[in-house]
């Protein structure tokens, strides 16, 4: 593992978060859907960048990627394997957003500090997923076999998810949430944005910084589930860490843009499921039949094209049902002053003379 690039990375990162929250989101305000948008796009933009740096960082073993014993990726390989690193994750974030929606209305955070909330668990999810990625490439490099569990994991999960319910949520469960209820005492209201304010001479955590905790300790059981689908890609650590992280900073803008209307795809659940059992199914096979990267990239962009499109059709279909007007009942009669419509579909046909 060579440290300059991660480090060279990891400042990037935090250059962009400061940025981020020190100049444009610098006074907490409601983000409309449609900033939503351009941030989604903004970051969207900023790995496709990346994704082409990647490229010339292996193709030309730029500061020495791409030259590590085992893995020995030109700069097309490793680009594609980012990219389809980046979709998984980026797939698989949109089953966290519907969670991190249930978590903001359960503490009922107003939209002004919402951003505020969801940068500081992006923060924490740096640290949390950069050990989780290093502890699983150290296990997979030292013990082949465990591709084989990841990969039953991954279809176990997937089984759990389509049969699971996520209707409620119990922050109380969380243990972030337990340990520090233990450690400071909890205010009963917020304190406008601040996360901990002094009452009477004592420090007090406010209700703000729990939803902190919770979104947090979702993450990282989201994160159980995406850093394992990504080793089936690639098992560049770098390429890991950089596609998830890369993943999740877009994660907070499509939360704001995606929140509203998240219950409209109605199979997006179902594409999350095909697409854990492929990725599962993959590690498997990947001693004995390895599916190639550009096969992966197309099930899985396909999968998801197929859910999105099936929502909206469903959903179009629905919304016309409900707003087509009812059949009159059998055998009502017509109003004294109904529409000609009315009375042409109620009436019989009268012939053009009389019997």
């Amino acid at each position: 593992m060579i440290p300059l690039p991660w480090v060279g990375f990891l400042l990037l990162i935090l250059a962009l978060l400061a940025f981020d929250l020190g100049v444009f989101h610098r006074r907490p305000h409601a983000q409309s859907p449609r900033e939503a948008l351009c941030w989604s796009g903004l970051w969207v933009g900023l790995s496709l960048s990346f994704n082409a740096l990647v490229y010339f960082l292996y193709e030309r073993n730029w500061l020495g990627v791409g030259t590590e014993i085992g893995l020995d990726l030109d700069g097309s390989t490793a680009a594609l394997q980012f990219f389809t690193g980046y979709l998984i994750e980026l797939s698989l974030s949109l089953d966290n957003v519907f969670v991190i929606g249930l978590v903001i209305s359960y503490f009922s955070v107003p939209l002004a500090y919402q951003h505020r909330v969801l940068f500081w668990g992006v923060l924490g999810a740096l640290v949390l997923r950069g050990a989780m990625i290093a502890a699983g490439a150290a296990l997979i490099a030292r013990f082949h076999w465990t591709i084989y569990l990841f990969g039953l994991f991954l279809v176990g999960t997937a089984v759990k998810l389509l049969v699971a319910r996520q209707d409620t949520i119990d922050p109380e469960r969380s243990l972030l949430v337990r340990v520090a209820r233990r450690i400071f005492p909890l205010t009963p209201e917020m304190h406008g944005d601040r996360f901990f304010v002094r009452v009477g001479g004592r420090l007090m955590m406010t209700p703000l910084f729990l939803v902190v905790l919770v979104v947090e300790s979702s993450d990282v059981i989201f994160a159980v589930d995406s850093i394992p689908a990504i080793f089936a890609v690639t098992r560049d650590p770098f390429l890991v860490f950089t596609s998830n992280i890369f993943a999740i900073l877009g994660l907070r803008s499509l939360y704001f843009a995606l929140a509203p209307l998240i219950e409209r795809f109605l199979y997006l659940k179902t594409s999350l499921v095909f697409i854990l059992a492929f990725v599962g199914m993959k590690m498997l096979l990947s001693h004995h039949y390895p599916i190639p990267t550009a096969v992966s990239l197309a099930m899985i962009a396909g999968i998801l094209v197929v859910g999105v499109a099936a929502s909206i059709l469903v959903s179009r279909r629905e919304a016309a049902a409900s707003s087509a007007p009812a059949p009159p009942p059998v055998g009502a009669s017509p109003p004294e002053q109904a529409p000609e419509e009315w009375r042409r579909e109620t009436e019989p046909e009268r012939s053009g003379t009389l019997s």
